[in-house]
């Protein structure tokens, strides 16, 4: 744990910076396919249900190594174990840019997709530098790196347009390169960080049996996982929904990935402040009403009048969408800050186990829900269709929460020291 030690502050804010350095380059990566395979789409005669797959390849290996990743970071430190895993990316991003199967693009992204997996790595290994009250704050900065999700969107649209979409993988491919040489140089490593080596991968495995853990796991499948399938699948969605070119609607999506990623250091802030139950509850009914909006489909209905039949038009425009997209980021920004605060509270010595598996779950929401926004567009040919989904999903935590937290404490002033022992299912 942190100590008053001036050099071991500065230790920990180096870690903490060159970490986030790191976590948004790798968040930057494992959203490649969210530009880039627009053009693939149409390259490779795709329907949304396969540009669905696609996308969501990388998200599926950067969710199962999460906990294996978790349990290395107790065991091994985070200094190592992060720079081993980005620099095994390297490889597969490069070759990307010389894929022409869709099979090639599937196989290649199942390794590239290793990047998502640093967020259990950097988790723990940020949080064991600061003193309890400050691991809020020092995990919501890390996390801030989700929003390599809108770096992307204006990173890879400008090469595609530039140069074609084979050359986004390159610049990738040399960035994490240079990345991974800045987090060795500038990283640091300390011993007490460790869990005991007598600490056995199968011992670490039981907290999977934890029913709380189980229910931190729904929160972040919404507020991460959802997230991330938006990430991927919001350019598409305003070149299809209100035909904008790529590059605008890859601008408009950052309205959505940029404060999803970098207010999440708020959102840690608060959590210390406030408890993360009380954060987590405002999120979900925040998320439960923008959903609520973005599920109306585009409508058009005839009404006989006195003076004959006249068409009505109910739907979102471009720029309403936005704002509501806007706010569900932040919502969702503060969401994930405020369930790693629960764990960091209820787990202080498991952090990097409990964090894998929670950001497991979260990682395969975000595997699982691009296929099935495109599986239910193909099915019922409406978009807002995805929205439809997600509302459903935050109705499923909301009632879950209400039974299990919200019957047994105060909501609204509630002190952070109060309700920092979760209640249990």
């Amino acid at each position: 744990m942190a100590s008053d030690n001036p050099q071991h502050n500065r230790q920990a804010w180096s870690v903490l910076i060159v970490s986030t350095l790191a976590f948004t380059v790798c968040f930057m990566v494992w959203m490649m396919f969210g530009v880039i395979g627009i053009p693939l789409k149409k390259e490779l005669g795709l329907n949304a249900t396969q540009f669905g797959l696609l996308t969501a390849t990388p998200v599926l290996t950067g969710s199962l190594v999460r906990v294996p990743l978790g349990i290395w970071t107790d065991k091994y430190g985070g200094r190592i174990v992060m720079t081993l895993l980005m620099a095994s990316t390297v490889p597969a991003i490069f070759l990307m840019a010389y894929a022409t199967e869709f099979w090639h693009f599937l196989v290649i992204g199942l390794f590239v997709g290793l990047a998502g997996g640093s967020f259990s790595v950097g988790t723990p290994y940020v949080a064991r530098w600061f003193p309890k009250h400050q691991q809020g704050m020092a995990m919501g900065i890390y996390g801030a790196g989700n929003s390599g999700a809108a770096v992307n969107k204006f990173v890879a649209p400008a090469i595609l347009v530039a140069f074609g979409w084979t050359m986004v993988p390159q610049v990738y491919a040399a960035i994490m390169l240079g990345t991974v040489i800045v987090f060795w140089l500038f990283s640091h490593s300390d011993p007490s960080h460790l869990v005991p080596a007598n600490t056995r991968f199968v011992d670490q495995l039981q907290a999977l049996k934890d029913p709380t853990v189980l229910k931190y796991c729904q929160y972040y499948s919404i507020v991460f996982g959802g997230y991330v399938a938006l990430s991927l699948w919001m350019v598409q969605y305003y070149v299809g929904e209100y035909g904008l070119d790529i590059r605008v609607a890859a601008l408009l999506a950052a309205c959505f990935s940029l404060p999803g990623g970098v207010l999440r250091a708020i959102g840690g802030w608060l959590s210390d402040k406030y408890g993360a139950h009380a954060v987590t509850w405002w999120v979900m009914w925040v998320s439960w009403i923008c959903l609520f909006l973005l599920s109306y489909p585009q409508t058009q209905f005839t009404v006989l009048t006195v003076e004959g039949e006249r068409t009505f038009h109910i739907g979102l425009n471009v720029y309403a969408f936005t704002a509501l997209m806007f706010v569900l980021g932040i919502a969702w920004a503060f969401g994930k800050a405020s369930v790693f605060k629960y764990i960091s509270d209820d787990y202080p010595k498991n952090i990097g186990t409990i964090s894998g598996i929670v950001g497991l779950a979260g990682g395969l929401g975000g595997f699982v829900l691009p296929i099935m926004f495109g599986a239910l567009l193909d099915i019922t040919g409406v978009r807002s269709s995805a929205f439809m989904l997600m509302y459903g999903v935050v109705w499923v935590s909301l009632i879950w929460m209400y039974f299990t937290e919200v019957r047994r404490r105060q909501v609204l002033g509630t002190h952070a020291g109060e309700v920092a022992a979760s209640a249990r299912v």
